[in-house]
């Protein structure tokens, strides 16, 4: 996962409303129903499950270290959504105890490798960077007003590109994909075509790419990148990487086309996903009417 800094997370709980408004005038979505969109569930039977569904997480030491706030930002989105959170007060491994102990139904937990949410249940996971990856995706489907067949261009084929890259190909749309390591564009566009039959174009210039393509999805760590020459008055950007690739000069030319989040996307689209999961097991172990 990208390393956050504190400073990048701070405000996030005390902007939930606003945060709200802005995505729904981009995408008509609030987080939560964009979350729910992502994932293939409604909002009814989302709540179904969650009004009895508790979270935990569980702060870890190891590595880098707690990134300051991180726990309580992850809790805090958690409750906007409508789960019963908490962060524990143990860390690492006695806070895994402490989360089974109080029979939390999902805990989350980061390293500097990699951001999960397991369903305590089932053993289900669903990770951060996938989620995150097919999150945005369908933020940008949705500020598009639909991108089925449309050419979309995504920028880095790590964890959340490749997500990104097979959400926009099941949504209809045309990818294309640009990583300065083109073997992970190679292996990405293999993956695609061996378990959906499906076509990734590999791009081989970064400046050809992006003026070639309205639809861009910024996967990278890569830092200002992208400049307004990239920008037009129709380009719309989906950003879910750290550091933003936009310049100052594409940010103001790019105005309110952006997509953008440190957090809440990707935390909101895990989280219902293991809620779609448990809808799913509900669905299982209802008994079948007689005919």
């Amino acid at each position: 996962m990208t390393r956050l800094q504190s400073s990048d997370i701070a405000d996030i709980p005390l902007n939930f409303n606003a945060f709200d408004d802005e995505l729904k005038s981009k995408t008509g979505h609030t987080l939560r129903q964009l979350a729910c969109k992502a994932v293939g569930i409604g909002e009814t039977a989302a709540d179904t499950v969650i009004t009895d569904c508790s979270v935990s997480v569980i702060p870890t030491t190891c590595g880098q270290g707690v990134i300051g706030g991180f726990s309580e930002t992850i809790s805090k989105i958690a409750v906007h959504l409508g789960f019963l959170a908490e962060v524990t007060l143990a860390t690492d491994v006695a806070g895994l105890a402490e989360a089974m102990e109080k029979q939390s139904d999902i805990v989350l937990m980061a390293d500097d490798h990699r951001f999960i949410a397991i369903h305590l249940a089932t053993g289900r996971l669903a990770d951060n960077s996938a989620a995150t990856g097919k999150g945005f995706a369908t933020g940008l489907d949705l500020m598009a007003d639909n991108l089925n067949g449309r050419k979309v261009l995504v920028l880095g084929a790590g964890p959340v590109g490749r997500s990104a890259a097979q959400t926009l190909l099941l949504q209809g749309a045309a990818v294309s994909i640009y990583d300065t390591n083109r073997q992970l564009c190679l292996d990405l566009a293999c993956a695609m075509q061996n378990v959906h039959h499906m076509d990734i174009h590999i791009e081989k210039n970064l400046k050809q790419a992006l003026a070639a393509h309205l639809y861009l999805i910024d996967a990278t760590p890569m830092p200002e990148f992208i400049h307004a020459g990239h920008i037009s008055q129709d380009t719309i950007v989906a950003a879910p990487g750290v550091p933003l690739g936009l310049t100052t000069e594409a940010l103001k030319k790019l105005d309110n086309r952006l997509l953008h989040d440190c957090l809440q996307i990707g935390v909101a689209t895990m989280l219902m996903e293991l809620v779609q999961h448990i809808d799913t097991l509900r669905e299982r172990e209802q008994p079948r009417k007689k005919i």
